[in-house]
């Protein structure tokens, strides 16, 4: 049931849990690098993601939803802060790999927020926002932390360049697994402790690192080519440093990799069921970009790292029990950044007002109805790219070139209406250059695509 064009409706939003008085759990499940139709749901059709089907078959499928940039650390800025990554250093490092910058512990994020409500909050997977001492997520409001502190690790050795990255709070630890299946484990242990405090609510992020590379699915060619990284790809040089490996993948790797994400959802979803938990738990799933080379994004061309369709625009499926009804659609946008105002309204909070959120509440779109119409703005300094949607038009500018596409009749943006529209170019143009002057910029801020040496630095790594 889609609701494009619909009037605003005068929603009343209800309880939001299906417990009287009880606030909602949340479950914000994010992947890595997931494109836009990589979902059965939204059209893959060389594999099926059955969980994650059922999802929208319970819940709202957003049509038009949008990452926070076209990079991973740039996106999860958006999130936990609800604001424009570019409010804040952090959010410029296009992804983050400049030493000794990360979120600031003292700026309000969607974990603190909640945990001021009485939540208990947790973020399983990846964090990439800063490394200890000075940043990290238990100082940034979650109560448990376990995962990779970077952007990304092999899958079976949780290694990168040689160097474990895998936390239990602040503390290095090592352990065997398969790192998709361990992220759920983990889910799991932290949801059976929370059944023994079933008064309390709870913050779940389970931040997944697939489909992200490295290339490896979880069979014997997927531990085969991690022993392939580790032995080959352990020099740092300009060309090369091991879970980049430019010469892995396939299409049937990828499909593994993204079948084992849905079986693993499917798992932590099963064990909210079984814990009676269902009816009190929001879940969301979305991911931090468009997809990379074995990703399928049609209609829409780009990929991960450019402000075209295919580089921002991302799968998003909410269900949230008494609000939004099974097996609807929605071509409202929405972005990463609207899930801090939406989850801290539910939980009767609100952003702090020395930091207001620029997302916006999605509680009356969830429930079936629309918001005002707004601009969505993006940025990112690789190829000088700008963006800003509104409506049915985009404005964007690539490369020195610039464009007016009009995103519903022409997803794929090949026909330039720039000369056809020249006042409507003009607006989209003005209304961008006004946004941007209040965002800030840093003559120091790194951009995709970075050598090994530079991320060496970044983590500290010896070579």
């Amino acid at each position: 049931m889609g609701v494009a064009g619909a009037a605003t409706l005068a929603v009343t939003v209800p309880g939001l849990a299906h417990t009287p008085g009880r606030k909602p759990n949340f479950l914000f499940i994010m992947a890595d690098d997931l494109g836009w139709a990589d979902l059965s749901c939204y059209g893959r059709q060389e594999y099926e993601t059955p969980v994650l089907d059922g999802l929208a078959a319970q819940g709202l499928k957003f049509n038009h939803g949008y990452a926070n940039s076209a990079v991973c650390s740039a996106t999860r800025v958006g999130l936990i802060t609800g604001r424009y990554q570019y409010r804040v250093r952090v959010g410029l490092d296009e992804p983050l790999q400049t030493a000794g910058v990360g979120l600031e512990p003292d700026h309000p994020t969607l974990p603190s927020l909640l945990k001021a409500q009485g939540y208990h909050t947790a973020l399983v997977g990846k964090w990439h926002l800063g490394l200890l001492p000075d940043y990290g997520p238990l100082k940034s409001g979650y109560d448990e932390f376990w995962g990779n502190r970077g952007g990304g690790v092999d899958y079976f050795t949780h290694r990168v360049a040689g160097q474990e990255d895998l936390w239990d709070g602040d503390v290095l630890i090592e352990e065997v697994g398969y790192y998709t299946d361990m992220l759920a484990d983990r889910s799991i242990e932290f949801l059976d402790a929370r059944a023994k405090e079933p008064d309390t609510p709870w913050l779940l992020s389970l931040h997944f690192t697939a489909p992200h590379w490295p290339w490896e699915g979880n069979n014997a060619e997927g531990r085969a080519e991690s022993a392939r990284i580790a032995r080959e790809g352990s020099t740092l040089d300009d060309d090369h440093l091991d879970i980049y490996h430019y010469d892995g993948g396939s299409l049937e790797t990828y499909a593994e990799m993204v079948t084992s994400l849905d079986a693993n959802i499917g798992r932590v979803l099963a064990r909210i069921a079984q814990l009676g938990m269902e009816q009190d738990t929001v879940v969301v799933f979305t991911s931090d970009n468009g997809g990379e080379r074995f990703s399928y994004n049609w209609p829409f061309t780009g990929i991960k790292t450019e402000l075209l369709e295919g580089g921002m625009r991302v799968p998003l499926i909410v269900k949230w029990p008494g609000l939004t009804l099974p097996g609807t659609e929605t071509d409202v946008p929405a972005l990463s950044m609207d899930f801090l105002p939406t989850f801290l309204a539910a939980a009767g909070g609100a952003p702090d007002p020395a930091y207001p959120a620029d997302g916006k509440d999605l509680r009356p779109v969830l429930a079936g109805g629309t918001l005002p119409e707004r601009t969505l703005y993006w940025r990112f300094v690789a190829k000088d790219q700008k963006a800003a949607r509104r409506g049915e038009y985009k404005y964007l500018s690539i490369n020195g070139e610039e464009y007016l596409f009009n995103v519903i009749e022409d997803p794929r943006e090949r026909a330039n209406l720039r000369g056809r529209m020249p006042e409507k170019f003009a607006e989209l143009k003005s209304a961008f250059n006004d946004w941007n002057s209040g965002m800030l910029s840093s003559p120091d801020a790194r951009t995709y695509r970075f050598t090994p040496r530079e991320l060496a630095d970044h983590f500290g790594w010896d070579g």
